[in-house]
């Protein structure tokens, strides 16, 4: 980490946020261009330099701490009564512009995310069940089906690129038949997702009808009750409204759908450059768990998290904490944290401590980590049985990673392999 690029090193005037921050005259800015060329080392310089606790700067100099200890990350998330979630606690919103790149991070919303205390018991109480409803080797032929679908696509081609074509689609064309939408409808509403989740473009436009969308879900699910995820929610004891549960079927949409389609991705791409996953691409699928749950460790697809704001003034890690500062949570950093994790002793395909899922009452809630692996582990076993011989169409070096702090997932995963025949064809 070079300190003429990362470090601030400047005297605040005195109507900047930086002003009540006397520890961030040195913060590392946590963006731009270079920032994630290489967050492994990122967070072990970080770590060297600041310990569990580090002074950063968001987009615009915005202060901020980032948490990246494993017992750090641990403590904050198991005590929201400390570090809650309700981002209207922030102290800088003052200087905060209304167009500020992180806002779709931050920016508060009546939904499940920054609900606290009773409030989210009872929301994410009511999602868990409604998740939880979900049949699980239902759940598994239904991505089975998709992901041949989807392989039915491009098996002919001899090539794909398996984020755009595959790992990214399949999360959430999974999450509309759960939602009960109409198969129909369901290729519409993935491509509104996945241009609602890019910053660039029409993701505006796409995330107001994806919205509309939601809305007509539920009218549906009041119309003709069903055996999904609205149905479930609007017949649930805690008694949500129409406008609690539109807005908390967004989340989970979006939660499903990046951190989901960047782990399957993530992991296809693990399986083709570790040569321990080699007997698994030529003849099976026994590897496909352990790839998953290392890649939670190594590249976890949420690399770090907006975050908790400290209900009152703190020591975290031997930094001084404010009432009222942000704390982002270094997800990857924590889980390379060597207190808990020495590399020389790194085994983490049978090890599930990581935090890649976040911990605590507002981390990712039951049973969403259990239903995501199942989409995931379908997906890369149906690739792997379909598609044997597959590998990387260009040396592994030359696969680009999104520069980004915040999730972790490649712009593509160019593939070749023996053209097959699509399954209907070889039912015939």
């Amino acid at each position: 980490m070079t300190d003429d690029h990362h470090s601030a090193g400047f005297a605040p005037a005195a109507d900047s946020p930086l002003a009540g921050y006397p520890d961030h005259d040195q913060a590392v800015r946590f963006y731009g261009p270079q920032i994630a060329v290489d967050p492994g080392t990122l967070y072990r310089d970080m770590r060297w330099r600041y310990g569990p606790v580090a002074p950063i700067l968001l987009d615009g100099d915005i202060p901020a701490w980032f948490v990246m200890g494993y017992r750090e990350v641990h403590y904050v998330t198991s005590n929201p009564q400390w570090f809650a979630r309700d981002c209207r606690r922030w102290n800088v919103w003052d200087h905060v512009p209304g167009d500020w790149p992180l806002m779709p991070y931050v920016g508060w919303t009546p939904s499940v995310m920054f609900a606290e205390a009773n409030e989210h018991q009872r929301r994410a109480g009511a999602l868990g069940d409604a998740l939880d409803a979900v049949d699980r080797t239902e759940l598994a032929l239904i991505c089975q089906r998709v992901a041949d679908e989807l392989i039915d696509g491009f098996s002919g081609d001899g090539e794909a690129d398996l984020v755009a074509q595959y790992a990214h689609q399949i999360p959430a064309r999974v999450i509309a038949e759960l939602f009960g939408l109409p198969p129909a409808d369901v290729p519409v509403l993935v491509r509104d997702i996945l241009d609602s989740l890019d910053v660039k473009g029409n993701a505006v436009e796409a995330h107001q009808r994806v919205q509309e969308r939601m809305q007509q879900v539920v009218a549906d699910a009041h119309a003709r009750p069903g055996q999904d995820v609205p149905t479930r929610l609007l017949e649930h004891p805690a008694k949500l409204t129409d406008d609690e549960i539109v807005i908390d079927l967004l989340v989970v949409m979006a939660a499903a759908q990046a951190p989901t389609g960047n782990w399957i991705a993530n992991t296809l791409r693990h399986m083709f450059v570790d040569d321990r996953f080699s007997v698994s691409l030529q003849g099976g699928r026994s590897s496909a768990a352990q790839a998953l749950n290392e890649v939670l460790w190594r590249d976890t697809p949420t690399q770090n998290f907006i975050g908790r704001f400290a209900v009152q003034a703190c020591e975290l890690g031997g930094r001084r904490i404010q009432r009222g500062d942000m704390l982002v949570l270094g997800l990857a950093a924590a889980n390379a944290d060597p207190r808990v994790q020495p590399e020389e002793q790194l085994d983490s395909g049978a090890n599930r401590a990581h935090m890649s899922f976040g911990h605590g009452e507002h981390g990712c809630p039951f049973p969403a980590p259990e239903l995501a692996e199942v989409i995931a582990r379908n997906a890369v076993e149906v690739l792997l049985d379909r598609l044997p011989d597959v590998e990387l169409s260009l040396p592994a070096e030359k696969l680009e990673w999104r520069p980004s702090v915040w999730m972790r997932g490649l712009y593509a995963l160019p593939v070749e392999f023996t053209p097959a025949i699509p399954t209907d064809e070889r039912a015939l």
